[in-house]
């Protein structure tokens, strides 16, 4: 059983939580995840770590409500226990031998992007980072990624904060103005990602993005987190989650996505339901 150590609310729909796990602290890296299950009988979910501290043991998480694991996640308080906590997995991004970089992240996946951004900066690459979310109320990590980043833009949907309009709008200012970059690195929900990597292909930038299709296992065997690169069949599990942007058949992985959105669906009104009969 993983104790939780800290919780925090973000916002009112994303949380952070720290979690005692100190094996998987000493080995974990930037780009890598973990999968967890919330009590015996909970479905398995991956969750890309924001943070490792090997000398307190423990590894940080941020989600976002979305679904029937995330909502009885989200109802876990401090000294609580998690029931299966596994990780690190997947292949670690990788940050060295770059001169210049821009980090593209949206939404909740800007909890990837900065760990990525950090590490780059560490490595003395200059970053400039593009973060986008819908509106104001949704914006995250804000402080941290100015930490980091020699050049920042914060995007809005609506305007209400930053700049109004979409990361794909702002990398491309960047480019055109004269940026070159050895790495685009992308995060965030699907279609997203796909324009990013339709942004850079004609300047002929390398794009990496960082893939989050179904998963069970984690470790290549049950191959529901299957996608094509470049005409091959890669498991994001074990082969990524990281892959040439330019490379994915981003039509495929949307429609793979969105597979069990009904049931999805059903499943989380389920646990909503659950949860207020118990309030009552």
């Amino acid at each position: 059983m993983y104790r939780i150590v800290r919780r925090e609310a973000l916002r009112p729909t994303v949380t952070l939580l720290e979690v005692e796990a100190p094996l998987i602290a000493k080995k974990a890296r930037p780009g890598q995840f973990i999968i967890l299950r919330v009590d015996e009988d909970g479905e398995r979910i991956p969750l890309t770590i924001y943070n490792a501290d090997a000398a307190k043991g423990t590894i940080t998480i941020i989600f976002q409500i979305v679904g029937a694991t995330t909502e009885k996640l989200n109802h876990k308080a401090e000294g609580e226990y998690l029931q299966d906590f596994v990780g690190p997995l997947g292949k670690a991004t990788e940050t060295e031998g770059r001169k210049k970089v821009c980090v593209v992240g949206g939404g909740v996946g800007c909890a990837i992007a900065y760990p990525v951004a950090k590490a780059f900066h560490e490595c003395g690459t200059e970053v400039h980072t593009v973060v986008g979310f819908k509106n104001k109320d949704l914006v995250i990590l804000e402080e941290d990624f100015r930490a980091v980043s020699d050049v920042m833009k914060l995007m809005t949907d609506d305007g209400t904060y930053g700049e109004k309009g979409l990361v794909t709008d702002a990398l491309k200012q960047l480019i055109e103005a004269g940026n070159t970059y050895d790495e685009v690195f992308a995060i965030g929900p699907m279609m997203m990602m796909k324009f990013v990597s339709l942004t850079t292909k004609p300047y002929g930038l390398k794009t990496i993005v960082s893939m989050s299709p179904i998963m069970i296992d984690g470790t290549g065997m049950c191959g529901g987190c299957r996608i094509s690169v470049g005409g091959e069949t890669k498991f994001a599990c074990v082969d990524g989650p990281d892959f040439d942007g330019h490379q994915v058949d981003w039509d495929l992985a949307v429609k793979r996505g969105a597979m069990y959105k009904e049931f999805e669906r059903h499943a989380y009104e389920e646990a909503c339901n659950l949860f207020k009969q118990e309030v009552k």
